[in-house]
């Protein structure tokens, strides 16, 4: 006995049967044809209602109940639930519920104490103690690794490592007149022993026309895996080290050029190229002193640097007599090439030598010739473009370090310098082309004279003189120099 699907066949079969037999039926070929139209229509049928009900049953995450998406965020860890709070508006919503905190990863829970409740607290605030444990975490670790410093410069001696734990990188973000930004990756960067040298190229540059300011940033992983190595993926934190008006780009701050580009200038530290033909954007390279550069890159926020702790004044009791004891380390380089690396000790000044709210601190004497220093190799700033590739003659960067009678760092800095033509040299000694260079910041000036020995074809330094600003001594000792 036929039940149900083939009971509906065999009355299908029947009919067709009766109507081919019958009297001016539709014959038996004609009834197979209307059997397998109404087969197709019925199937068409079953199709469609079963569409309407997979349809009807589909669920997405985001459709389910606000207390049922409460449930499964209150399982995920801080990290999942941060991301997921990114996905949309209700989601970042739900995700600020109060209920959410859990405190797995950040340690201890927060709410002892004067501190109140968590039914107290605002939505949200789970976050950013999250994530602010999270940095007192790696700065804790940071610390930690930043505590051996060079006897030659007083600057830590484990900068790679600490490059490595935090996941610290660089971008510069140029920001347009109308407000729209571009963020740009580091392409090039070399660690050098008292500075990092960072460099931006690209062909898709935004019109330099266009351009208003540029800022250099630090920017770290949000969320760091001691286990694993950080990711670039994830949620980062930008720290603005200095901020650049474009504007400023003009003859008073070109310091060089070539039959390609030129290239400016802007302090602390950026050195901007510009394609002589089209006068636009060729590079961009940042000059960052290790001086506290960890902590610059990492502990500001996007808009605000970090500002440095006070200095806590020194007491000396012989600043009467002058600065004494300080030690200069010099570095003059580029593209890897060091012409220059320098440490002079037991450096001094007398307070009676004050000249135009600067002392006085001669390193290397132009009338002491045995002082004199050989800068090696041939001179020049090398550039770089994913296009073309040149050096510039007579300019190079300079990284110095003024350490005080303690070994603490004084005077700091990094920046490109050029040599300036003074003509041919007046002092018996010297018959050769002699050049200068000057440096000048907040904290103090440099001046250096160099002289061309045509025989040997190489530059020496016949003169170097520091001059920190008295302004800067009085902060340091909290004293009137």
């Amino acid at each position: 006995m036929a039940t149900g699907r083939g009971r509906l066949l065999q009355q299908h079969w029947r009919g067709l049967q009766a109507l081919s037999l019958a009297p001016g039926g539709i014959g038996r070929a004609a009834g197979h044809t209307w059997f397998r139209r109404a087969s197709l229509k019925q199937c068409a049928g079953r199709r469609e209602l079963r569409d309407k009900f997979t349809a009807n049953r589909s669920v997405s995450l985001d459709s389910l109940p606000s207390e049922v998406l409460l449930k499964i965020f209150s399982c995920l860890d801080a990290v999942t639930l941060l991301c997921a709070g990114c996905v949309n508006r209700r989601f970042h919503h739900l995700a600020n519920d109060k209920s959410n905190w859990k405190a797995k990863s950040a340690g201890k829970p927060v709410g002892s104490g004067t501190v109140p409740s968590v039914k107290d607290k605002e939505a949200g605030y789970w976050k950013r103690e999250y994530i602010s444990r999270q940095r007192a975490s790696v700065r804790a670790a940071l610390a930690q690794v930043l505590k051996p410093v060079s006897h030659y410069t007083g600057l830590p001696v484990k900068t790679q490592e600490a490059l490595r734990i935090s996941g610290l990188g660089w971008v510069i973000i140029l920001k347009e007149k109308n407000g729209k930004e571009y963020i740009m990756e580091h392409i090039d960067l070399s660690i050098n022993d008292s500075s990092v040298t960072i460099t931006w190229y690209g062909k898709n540059w935004p019109r330099l026309a266009t351009l208003s300011t540029l800022d250099v940033c630090g920017v770290t992983p949000v969320f760091m895996d001691r286990a694993n190595p950080p990711s670039k993926s994830g949620p980062r934190w930008h720290s603005l080290i200095a901020k650049y008006n474009l504007s400023n780009l003009t003859k008073s701050t070109m310091i060089g050029g070539d039959g390609l580009i030129r290239i400016f200038c802007m302090h602390p530290g950026l050195l901007v190229g510009l394609w002589k033909r089209e006068e636009e954007l060729a590079f961009v390279t940042a000059n960052l002193h290790l001086h506290q550069l960890v902590e610059k890159s990492t502990l500001g926020s996007a808009t605000v640097p970090y500002e440095l702790p006070p200095h806590t004044p020194l007491l000396d009791d012989s600043l009467e007599h002058g600065l004494h004891g300080y030690q200069l380390h010099v570095d003059l380089h580029s593209g890897g090439v060091f012409y220059l690396c320098g440490t002079f000790r037991n450096l001094f000044t007398n307070k009676g030598y004050i000249e135009d709210g600067y002392v006085k601190i001669v390193v290397i004497s132009f009338k002491n010739k045995a002082e004199h220093l050989p800068l090696i190799g041939k001179v020049g700033l090398s550039w770089r473009t994913d296009i073309f590739d040149g050096c510039i003659k007579s300019c190079f960067i300079m990284d110095l370090t003024l350490l005080d009678e303690y070994g603490k760092p004084f005077w700091c800095f990094s920046s490109p310098v050029c040599m300036r033509s003074s003509g041919p040299s007046d002092a018996p000694n010297f018959l050769e082309q002699t050049y200068y260079v000057d440096y000048v910041d907040a904290e103090g000036k440099v001046h250096v004279e160099l002289v061309w020995i045509k025989e040997t074809e190489e530059y020496f330094i016949a003169s170097l003189v520091l001059y920190p600003r008295i302004a800067k001594i009085n902060r340091w000792f909290g004293t009137a120099y």
